[in-house]
């Protein structure tokens, strides 16, 4: 008899906290992307597109899913949606959008899966294949193979891949064993070869994922191999330049020769600048593809099979090297950075100090001329204190004549010397005032 909810025990309240507005998506993005329950025999094709990271390079994609959807009479993705799958019948889709790449994955069960002869890919009507937006970079073809209907003789392995170059190895704790060679055959799609021997659904299903995904992260991870190659000689170059340039700074002894060596160094430095903006993302994103090559490789926890190579060492030899050269090129870049930043700010130093010495030097002119011009002045003050004086002193004789004149009992050339000390203390004295006043 079920009991009422008051003698089950004390009930949890229910959250009444204001709830941030990005809670939603993060605890759905832990479930956004679940592992396909799988089994034996099964033919898989996997494609991985290059897109762009444009949001309308996505709708571009989930408006063709939606086409292909109609067609079957199904519902199609959502306006937002980053994932998708759905039964079309003869086999399964599964849609991923990741950043710059989407994933196209058809699944297609049946008795005939031993053979890569007919892929699951080849029930996919061909005119909405054809037509998938983006450009195609990964395209595998899987097979999973039940243990009784399957060969683990090397030469049926060599016939099946068409070349004795081949890596495999048995994973999942000796669950599954796996092989590939990992090159494009005649239709361009790479071949890996998985026979079950005790896999469980969900398992069968991640195991096929973290396969698919080392393929596709390892191309994605490739892209910027050519870049590298590429970028390697311009460093070269640019590193020889700021060589040169750096020896020209010690021996530069002018401001015209650091002047022009600054305007070096800045083309070198823009030059670089423009380096970097073209291939720091792709290094950097090859960095990160490889690191999720790795830990997909670890987490297929790889047992050898005789003198047979695995597949982390297979990638250990083929990929790694490339990876390194790409490391190589994003550590000469940052470190020529640095290196021309440092040339710029030992010469703008440089050219500031000897700036200072000539502006102390211009000051020092200025004042000599300051000096000169008060010098200067002070003379053509006297000079204007006896002019002045001159002047007035003749006006003074001309008012003493015109009283000795009107009979006023007055010497003319007495009151005339007389006067001459006092208007020249008086006119002194007026334009010390005045310059006082002036200054003051």
């Amino acid at each position: 008899m079920k009991q009422p909810p008051s003698e089950l025990g004390p009930i949890a309240p229910q959250i009444t906290a204001r709830m941030h507005p990005l809670r939603d998506a993060v605890l759905a993005e832990v479930h956004a992307r679940p592992f396909e329950t799988l089994s034996a025999p099964l033919r898989v094709s996997h494609l991985a597109l290059l897109s762009g990271t444009e949001a309308a390079a996505a709708a571009e994609e989930r408006a063709h899913l939606a086409t292909l959807c109609r067609r079957f009479e199904l519902a199609g993705p959502g306006p937002e949606s980053s994932h998708f799958s759905a039964e079309f019948g003869e086999f399964r889709l599964r849609w991923e959008r990741h950043q710059e790449f989407s994933t196209y994955t058809f699944y297609r069960y049946g008795s005939s899966a031993a053979s890569f002869d007919d892929p699951a890919v080849a029930v996919v009507p061909p005119d909405w294949l054809h037509e998938l937006p983006g450009e195609l970079l990964a395209a595998v073809h899987l097979v999973l193979q039940h243990r009784d209907s399957a060969s683990t003789e090397p030469g049926e392995i060599e016939s099946t891949f068409g070349t004795e170059v081949f890596a495999g190895s048995a994973v999942a704790d000796g669950a599954a064993v796996v092989w590939s060679d990992f090159r494009p055959h005649h239709d361009g799609y790479c071949r890996v070869l998985v026979q079950d021997r005790s896999l469980a659904p969900r398992r069968a299903g991640r195991l096929v994922q973290r396969l698919l995904e080392i393929e596709t992260y390892r191309l994605m991870a490739l892209l910027a191999f050519p870049l590298a190659r590429e970028a390697g000689p311009q460093l070269t170059r640019m590193e020889t330049w700021l060589e040169q340039l750096t020896e020209r700074l010690t021996e530069s002894d002018n401001a015209e020769a650091e002047q022009a060596l600054l305007a070096e160094l800045s083309e070198l430095a823009s030059q670089v600048e423009r380096l970097n903006a073209r291939t720091s993302f792709r290094l950097s994103a090859a960095r990160a593809y490889h690191d999720l090559v790795s830990r997909r490789i670890e987490n297929l926890r790889e047992e050898r099979l005789g003198d047979l190579q695995t597949l982390g060492k297979f990638m250990e030899r083929r990929l790694t090297p490339a990876m390194r050269t790409c490391e190589s090129v994003c550590a000469r870049q940052e470190a020529l950075a640095r290196r021309v930043a440092r040339a710029a700010n030992l010469l703008r130093t440089r050219v500031d100090v000897a700036l200072e010495a000539q502006n102390r030097d211009l000051l020092a002119s200025m004042n000599r001329r300051a000096h000169m011009q008060l010098r200067l002045q002070q003379t053509v003050e006297g000079l204007s204190v006896v002019v002045l004086s001159y002047y007035t002193v003749g006006l003074l004789g001309y008012l003493i004549k015109a009283a000795k004149a009107a009979g006023l009992p007055v010497v003319v050339d007495l009151g005339v010397g007389l006067a001459v000390p006092a208007v020249i203390l008086g006119m002194w004295l007026s334009l010390r005032s005045l310059r006082r006043r002036l200054h003051g």
